[in-house]
């Protein structure tokens, strides 16, 4: 089994680092937090022009197919540049009407798949045996809840979903008010009953049970670009400080935690391709807990190495260092991911 990437994988990774790199992706994350949608929808439109959302849909509705390792190489970029927006829910929506589709399901698919493609429309998803809010519903076109089809019926949050029995899938009209995140680039609310009935019925919750895993191997990726980046700025910072008159990353002291980081988030690599590879619900849960863990471990690592100035708003490290927490613990937990991985 292979678990590096083939030459053209990588060549679409260095195109989307150059791309995203022109973009600016920490002014328009900025401009996200405070409510300005315009300069991230401008990056959302150039990610969906690179093809990133079609690796999530069939050729027959205009994507270039379910191409789940591409997908992996993609979000890894989009992880290293910090782009802003409901970039997992959207691959997971599409996973999920992809999914429902190929069950005979497919009236949604025909409407909704070809303008998630091509970028037109952003969705987020929420899924209530995850948890009951969605990520930036307030600048979504498209906003999908997946519950359990007895209205009456508590939704608990497990945090890593096993969906059984009968489910809906409806897009709901609206949202409530915004949740403050540990990430303000990353927006929460519960999304608002009612609205339209797309599927109902035991096919839906095999579809939600797909779509989580899509989203749990995005979210994967996306960390272990969170963790490249926290890594990188790190690394560049402790070579340009000095102390005693010499840089302080040539303290043996300093090099041991840059190199344990560095170790954690190669070994977190091969698992999160493995698991594009094999898409069984255990290695995805093994590679999410891997490059979870390793984020967080390189967002401790940079905090501490960059001292006081690594706290303050106006370094762009932030940006990283407060996504590192919540892309750990989105689409299953560690302690779900290791239930899995031991079951």
């Amino acid at each position: 089994m292979r678990f590096q990437p083939t030459a053209e994988q990588r060549q679409f990774a260095r195109s989307l680092d150059a791309m995203l790199t022109a973009c600016d992706t920490p002014s328009a994350a900025r401009s996200w937090a405070a409510g300005d949608r315009a300069p991230g929808r401008a990056i959302w439109s150039r990610v969906a022009g690179a093809g990133v959302f079609a690796l999530a849909v069939p050729e027959r509705y205009e994507g270039t197919g379910t191409l789940p390792v591409e997908l992996a190489v993609a979000f890894v970029e989009l992880g290293r540049h910090a782009v802003p927006g409901p970039l997992v829910e959207t691959v997971a929506a599409a996973a999920l009407l992809t999914r429902l589709a190929e069950t005979g399901d497919a009236a949604a698919a025909k409407r909704l798949l070809p303008r998630l493609a091509s970028g037109k429309d952003m969705a987020t998803l929420a899924v209530t045996a995850v948890g009951p809010y969605a990520v930036d519903p307030d600048a979504a076109d498209l906003l999908l809840v997946a519950e359990p089809a007895r209205g009456d019926a508590p939704a608990r949050a497990r945090r890593g979903p096993a969906p059984s029995g009968d489910a809906v899938l409806r897009a709901a009209p609206g949202h409530g008010p915004l949740r403050v995140s540990n990430d303000p680039v990353r927006g929460r609310a519960r999304p608002a009953p009612g609205g339209e009935v797309l599927a109902e019925g035991a096919q839906v919750a095999g579809a939600v049970a797909h779509a989580v895993g899509i989203a749990a191997l995005a979210t994967a990726a996306q960390s272990l670009g969170v963790g490249l980046a926290l890594l990188d700025r790190t690394v560049a910072y402790v070579r340009q400080r000095t102390q005693f008159g010499v840089p302080v990353g040539s303290f043996q002291a300093v090099k041991h935690r840059l190199a344990d980081t560095l170790l954690a988030l190669e070994f977190a690599r091969p698992l999160l391709y493995g698991a594009a590879l094999t898409g069984a619900r255990a290695d995805i849960a093994a590679a999410k807990v891997t490059a979870g863990e390793a984020a967080y471990a390189a967002a401790r690592t940079a905090l501490q190495l960059h001292g006081a100035v690594g706290y303050t708003e106006e370094l762009d490290l932030s940006l990283w260092l407060r996504k590192a927490r919540p892309l750990r613990d989105a689409w299953g937990t560690p302690s779900w991911c290791r239930a899995q991985v031991l079951a």
